[in-house]
């Protein structure tokens, strides 16, 4: 056999080796893995808590009505002087859970720190956290100066509640008891009240006089607060 045709024999044999071997297969298709999605569902919003430090707002209503009529329910019930007591102790001890038990469960407690200003209702579920919530709201505008007065109930209401409970104060069921005031005082409420009064000191001209008219009413029987009204001297 000459070397021409060993050649040609030598090639027709690999030809036929690669024919016979196997096909290349193709590469698999990949596998597509779904990944699990949020759903948001559109409806009703979530209700936000009230709890200590949280920054929740509260509702606000403005203070409307007229003096009350017909008063006579509550200045001779012993209940009453223990609701008082009782609102005394919350306030000196940052007693919320005491203090929500005291709030009208009918309407809530409206809280204005100026007599003209912003009013604050708050609900006994929110009186359970004022002593400790951070939230801020405008109360309204300073007499005289017309700055507006913002912060919480804990730093802006509480300390003067607790001035007011800590100094020789008196009591007056149905009286706007105040001591002398450049403006007509008036109870903007139907139902009934107390004023808790200090009449301020001879030092100072009795001018650093104050006043916290407590809203009263009963519910079941049983007498709640229902607002917290602040009078002072105002220029």
């Amino acid at each position: 056999m000459n070397t021409k045709v060993l050649l040609t024999f030598l090639l027709g044999l690999t030809l036929l080796a690669a024919c016979a071997s196997p096909a290349t297969q193709p590469p698999p298709t990949p596998t597509f893995i779904a990944l699990p999605t949020s759903t948001l569902l559109i409806g009703t919003p979530p209700t936000a808590a009230l709890t200590p430090g949280a920054s929740t707002p509260l509702p606000g209503v403005t203070v409307t009505g007229v003096a009350p009529t017909n008063p006579s329910t509550i200045c001779g019930d012993p209940q009453v002087t223990t609701l008082i007591d009782s609102f005394k102790t919350a306030i000196l001890t940052s007693d919320g859970q005491l203090l929500s038990s005291l709030v009208s469960p009918s309407r809530g407690m409206d809280v204005a720190y100026f007599r003209d200003g912003t009013v604050i209702t708050y609900q006994p579920e929110h009186a359970k956290f004022l002593f400790e919530t951070t939230f801020e709201v405008d109360w309204g505008a300073e007499p005289g100066s017309g700055a507006m007065k913002r912060g919480s109930f804990h730093d802006v209401v509480l300390p003067e509640l607790v001035r007011i409970l800590n100094q020789p104060y008196t009591l007056h069921c149905n009286e706007l008891k105040l001591g002398g005031a450049t403006y007509e005082p008036v109870w903007e409420y139907q139902n009934e009240y107390y004023s808790i009064h200090f009449p301020g000191t001879p030092e100072n001209g009795n001018m650093d006089w104050h006043t916290w008219v407590m809203g009263i009413e009963y519910v079941s029987g049983k007498p709640y607060v229902y607002a917290l009204i602040q009078y002072f001297w105002e220029p």
